[in-house]
């Protein structure tokens, strides 16, 4: 198979096809544990992560040492906040289930990135797509938003990413405690888990251990944008 199975992802889709067998051929495919590092803020990282399969989530830690997940992302994605490594990374790159990680060094990466321009585009539009979520995520950090909606509005993102449909709504294919939504929200562990009991009685989103159900996400999006059940 080789090459192949990058071309299934559309990071790959346009590359040239010399191009993706290359970066096959330099790289390696590992089988990484549920809550492995794959690279740490304020380090130099050698090489380029591409998530195969599985989830992974890159967060950084507040002065007080607490966690705050910026992102979750699965499977076709570029990993690394710097590619080119002229700078160290901000962020840290950590599994949270089992996975499998494409890793490719970086100087092979930007080698290949000097020969084929379209390899070079889909980095910079896959960054610029962290840029754009990014910017969203801010937008719902200001005081204008109260909590349970901060809440809602990143459940309902995890939804539309990572959501299934079952009998009960539609449930978020993650292994969610209080303790990483807390991360996820930058909240308190307490604040989160009243936060969690308050949607849970608007009938927005339905818990059973550390699985998460939204019922109806038009009613959840509602919310989140305006406070409105």
């Amino acid at each position: 198979m080789g090459a192949d199975i990058l071309k299934r992802f559309s990071f790959f889709q346009n590359v040239r096809p010399d191009t993706a067998d290359g970066l096959w051929e330099a790289g390696s495919v590992a089988e990484v544990s549920k809550g492995s590092i794959l690279f740490r803020a304020k380090e130099q990282v050698d090489s380029v992560y591409f998530q195969l399969t599985g989830k992974s989530m890159l967060y950084n830690l507040t002065h007080t040492g607490q966690r705050k997940i910026v992102f979750i992302f699965g499977a076709g994605i570029l990993l690394n906040d710097h590619v080119i490594n002229v700078h160290e990374s901000s962020l840290y790159c950590e599994t949270i289930e089992k996975s499998r990680i494409f890793r490719i060094p970086t100087r092979v990466f930007t080698d290949w990135m000097e020969q084929d321009f379209a390899l070079v585009k889909e980095a910079m539009v896959m960054q610029e797509w962290k840029m754009w979520r990014l910017g969203h995520q801010l937008k719902n950090t200001t005081g204008s938003i109260y909590m349970e909606r901060k809440l809602a509005a990143k459940l309902w993102k995890l939804a539309r990413d990572f959501g299934r449909e079952t009998p009960a709504g539609l449930e978020i294919d993650i292994n969610m405690s209080v303790t990483f939504l807390a991360d996820m929200l930058g909240a308190p562990r307490e604040t989160t888990s009243r936060l969690c009991r308050t949607l849970v009685e608007y009938g927005l989103i339905r818990m059973e251990k550390k699985r998460i159900f939204i019922a109806d996400p038009q009613k959840m999006s509602q919310f989140y944008k305006t406070g409105e059940i």
